[in-house]
């Protein structure tokens, strides 16, 4: 149900199982994780540049796929720690850019996989939030953490208590994602952008995303990240594209990145 093509520099991975949307148990994780792996040794190669995850169908990605799970045995330590974590964090350490394209149901796990991603475009009519009141169960995959972070403490626990879900036009009106698009449009906008990004400056873009993480993870302040904005600018003014990117201007025409992987 994963699927892994690359084409013009861009890697594209496709969640195929629409019939129960894209929901994930234990063997599609893994090849989730594999299919990321791979992708990545492209960026090694120079062969990926940037990264599409996306979902065949009505919905982005249910979550856990618990239609075989019997509580009674159930491990769902296991089961996020040890499978689900370490795939979100392959995924938010990809060494190049990435989006992903969602529609319809984006929830548990699902949500983790957006939230693992740089960039979300959400069609207007999906669906997000914390459906588990309803299951016994609570809110997971880092989605606490991008709640509180990005909606406050109160309209978190709203959201956690009542199990109500928003569309994708009020997640990004309330900051969670990038921008809303119409649904038949979602997957061509998403794509299309990837691609443009895919022929850019790779390692500019690898050095904003590198900082970014650092400011969300270790909270640095305005003079720390500006001096790591130095380094990382001192870095890229030995590079290939940033010479092509100069040149370019200089020359009053478009630049032609090769995106080497040279940071």
């Amino acid at each position: 149900m994963i699927e892994l093509t690359i084409e013009d520099n861009l890697a594209t991975i496709t969640l195929n199982a629409p019939n129960k949307m894209n929901s994930l148990d234990e063997q599609a994780l893994a090849d989730l994780g594999q299919a990321y792996d791979a992708a990545a040794a492209g960026v090694t190669d120079g062969t990926v540049r940037a990264l599409l995850l996306r979902g065949e169908g009505r919905g982005f990605c249910a979550g856990r796929d618990i239609s075989n799970v019997d509580p009674a045995t159930d491990d769902a330590y296991h089961y996020l720690s040890k499978l689900v974590q370490p795939v979100l964090k392959k995924m938010a350490e990809f060494p190049a850019p990435t989006f992903a394209a969602v529609q319809g149901a984006c929830l548990g796990v699902g949500l983790g996989l957006a939230i693992a991603t740089d960039v979300v475009y959400v069609a207007k009519n999906a669906k997000i939030g914390s459906p588990f009141a309803n299951l016994g169960a609570t809110l997971d995959s880092g989605g606490h953490w991008y709640f509180t972070e990005r909606l406050g403490i109160h309209r978190t626990l709203d959201l956690i208590y009542t199990a109500d879900l928003i569309s994708g036009e009020e997640a990004v009106n309330a900051g969670l994602f990038s921008r809303a698009i119409e649904a038949d449009e979602l997957q061509d906008f998403t794509a299309e952008i990837a691609a443009k990004v895919a022929a850019g400056a790779t390692n500019a873009f690898r050095a904003s995303k590198q900082l970014v993480a650092q400011v969300r993870d270790q909270r640095l302040g305005l003079w720390d990240s500006m001096e790591e904005e130095n380094k990382l600018q001192g870095q890229l003014c030995k590079t290939a594209d940033y010479a092509e990117g100069f040149k370019a201007f200089q020359e009053k025409r478009a630049p032609k990145f090769e995106g080497k992987p040279e940071l």
